[in-house]
């Protein structure tokens, strides 16, 4: 089906192109929303005539998005959902879900706003994509975890998919690697201020040697003299 879009729609073109798509898409989501109109004489002379309205409501929208961008852009959400001990969901985490919670964050998020190609199914932390505006989009992490002192260890970097007993062996090999580097590093130091110190002693030395040979070699002129 040719249409004339109505506004950017990523991948397609800009407000005022005509393009091919297919029937389907057209149908069930560009023309019902408004994103665009069948490509017909008639439709072309009302957008030329809607024209200058529909840029300055997008102008408008654009920038409404933008001031949200600057609210939520790098921003991390915490999403609480049951799952087994591998981490695996009972469910999944939808673009509804991920609505909701940024809503309920104050950001006020749309489900068709949220960029997601397949359905959360375990914990972790993620990286989504909402599309605020046809030309605004952001990113933010979306923390799923099954409690909030969960949510705060995957912050930290630790793996909670793995087992508790592997999670705790794993931190305590982590904590002995961290002594041995540590007390190899004060052993290092030791050495070095041990060779420092040699080598203070043995120019002192080899100063006090030479002084005493000028003591003795003049304590001979002198004797000569005498």
């Amino acid at each position: 089906m040719d249409i004339i879009l109505l506004e950017r729609i990523e991948k397609l073109g800009h407000m005022g192109d005509e393009v091919r798509v297919k029937d389907g898409f057209a149908r069930n989501y560009l023309l019902p929303q408004g994103k665009a109109l069948r490509s017909t004489k008639a439709n072309r002379e009302k957008f030329e005539r809607e024209r200058e309205a529909l840029e300055i409501r997008n102008a408008e929208r654009k920038s409404a998005a933008e001031q949200q961008a600057e609210k939520i852009n790098g921003q991390s959400f915490v999403a609480i959902r049951q799952a087994g001990e591998s981490g695996q969901l009972y469910g999944s985490v939808s673009t509804r879900d991920i609505a909701e919670t940024v809503t309920a964050a104050g950001g006020e998020l749309h489900r068709n706003q949220v960029v997601l190609d397949h359905p959360i199914k375990s914990i972790g932390l993620y990286e989504v994509r909402l599309l605020l505006h046809p030309e605004v989009d952001v990113t933010i992490t979306l923390n799923v975890a099954r409690t909030a002192d969960e949510a705060d260890a995957q912050a930290r970097g630790e793996d909670m998919t793995i087992p508790a007993d592997e999670r705790e062996a794993a931190l305590a090999e982590a904590e002995a690697l961290a002594e041995a580097e540590e007390l190899f590093e004060t052993e290092e130091l030791a050495h070095e201020a041990e060779e420092e110190l040699q080598e203070t002693l043995a120019e002192v030395a080899e100063d006090a040697g030479e002084a005493g040979n000028e003591a003795d070699a003049e304590d001979g002129t002198d004797d000569t003299k005498a």
